[in-house]
């Protein structure tokens, strides 16, 4: 790794000591099939060896059976906009006192945990809301899930910034934009997200053109890179994939038009970069609330016709994309872009046409290898990280259980128990 990522200096403390996860389903995130009667052992927040349930608890370890319930690597969201939403107060009532989102942002942090999700990339948020966020989890105020930021979105001067507030860094000509990637990696982002194009969801922008000169995204993917840092970039209408592509972005954000360009899938599969559909996203806002198909509900519209239409149209280009790439041999990671929601994001993306183990691979193996995390997380391997998710059912078979809490037994933060149906059950189902 090339620099240090601020969401790892942050980690809580690993666990202490062994744990022996035995008689468990594994799905490993390798791509390898699901394996009956496994065990994994856990040493200080690190997984220490997987083998089979039928060899004895090693010395020294506690010994935890989990019934044949499906063990796999914690959830990874890589597109979220964690910002600590809080609710319209009505008229009279006591104004929103500053600092008040903080506490919404931690009880949504919370609750990423309660649903498996141990790993987001914030690729937006409201000012400096996740650095706070985080800096609380290291020093224990709370748990949470690993949190990565980019600090604020680099974008040109725009409509944008006015819709978005504090979101945004706006800047102009290649000086600018050179100063404002130095600036989020002083404020501590893990990552640089760019704007390649406006924004679909609000209703000055357009969509389809590049929104930066060539020399102004050259600026931003180099100083990215000469620091070590990834480049994510928001890229909508094809001119701005085709930008995003050719500078080197190691992610693409929505791109839901790629299918229209072969060539550009292609040149993504061949140089590693990778996919973020975001399926949820346009679910939203073409107001479809949490079904998963979209033939089967009555919108409920929360924004102007010609955005909820718009979307309405995004979700259809942007499966066709999602399907087209995976044919490419693209890359593809999981992105709700939305809160608590990569549960409902993988029967999407199901839904719309990958195979279950496609879309579990994509929260897990190859969200982590899209966040330069694979060395640590996405896979249960020797020598990775302990975060682990012990699931009631098969999400293989049936992708919907990761959608519901109450189906998520135990969830492990490096080797530590920290959420879960098991935690909140009698003494005695626990570890023994």
């Amino acid at each position: 790794m090339a620099h240090r990522f601020p969401a790892l200096l942050a980690a809580p403390a690993p666990s202490r000591g062994r744990l022996w996860l035995t008689g468990a389903r594994l799905f490993d995130g390798t791509g390898g099939p699901v394996r009956d009667s496994a065990a994994v052992l856990v040493e200080d927040g690190i997984i220490r060896g997987v083998g089979d349930a039928s060899e004895p608890c090693p010395d020294g370890a506690q010994r935890l059976d989990v019934g044949q319930r499906m063990l796999m690597p914690g959830l990874t969201d890589a597109h979220t906009h964690a910002s600590g939403r809080i609710p319209r107060v009505l008229r009279g009532a006591e104004e929103v006192l500053p600092g008040t989102a903080g506490h919404f942002l931690q009880a949504e942090l919370r609750d990423h945990l309660r649903h498996g999700i141990t790993t987001v990339r914030v690729t937006g948020s409201q000012g400096r809301a996740p650095q706070e966020a985080r800096q609380a989890m290291r020093y224990g105020a709370f748990r949470g899930p690993r949190l990565l930021t980019c600090g604020k979105i680099i974008s040109a001067t725009a409509p944008g910034g006015r819709f978005y507030g504090d979101m945004y860094r706006e800047a102009d000509g290649p000086d600018e934009m050179r100063r404002a990637v130095r600036e989020q990696i002083r404020s501590g982002a893990d990552f640089i997200k760019v704007m390649t194009t406006g924004a679909r969801s609000n209703e000055l922008e357009d969509p389809d053109p590049l929104q930066l000169t060539e020399a102004e995204l050259a600026a931003v993917a180099d100083e990215a890179r000469r620091m070590g840092f990834r480049v994510s970039a928001h890229a909508e209408g094809l001119d701005g994939c085709a930008a995003a592509v050719r500078h080197g972005a190691d992610t693409i954000e929505h791109g839901m038009y790629l299918h229209q360009r072969p060539d550009l899938l292609d040149a993504m599969a061949a140089a590693g970069q990778v996919l973020v559909p975001t399926l949820s996203g346009y679910y939203w806002m073409a107001g479809l609330g949490e079904v998963v198909d979209p033939s089967q509900a009555e919108p409920v519209p929360e924004m102007p016709p010609v955005l909820t239409d718009l979307a309405r149209h995004n979700l259809e280009q942007g499966a066709a994309s999602m399907r087209a790439a995976n044919k490419a041999g693209v890359s593809i990671a999981l992105g709700s872009d939305m809160n608590v929601a990569a549960g409902l994001e993988i029967q999407r993306m199901v839904h719309h046409g990958l195979t279950a183990a496609e879309a579990l691979t994509a929260a897990t193996k190859t969200a982590a290898e899209a966040l330069g995390l694979d060395e640590l997380i996405g896979t249960v391997e020797t020598g990775k990280i302990a975060d682990l998710i012990i699931v009631d059912g098969d999400p293989v078979r049936e992708p919907c259980l990761l959608a519901d809490p109450a189906q998520i037994w135990l969830v492990l933060q490096l080797g530590v128990p920290v959420a879960g149906q098991s935690l909140e059950s009698p003494f005695s189902e626990r570890i023994s």
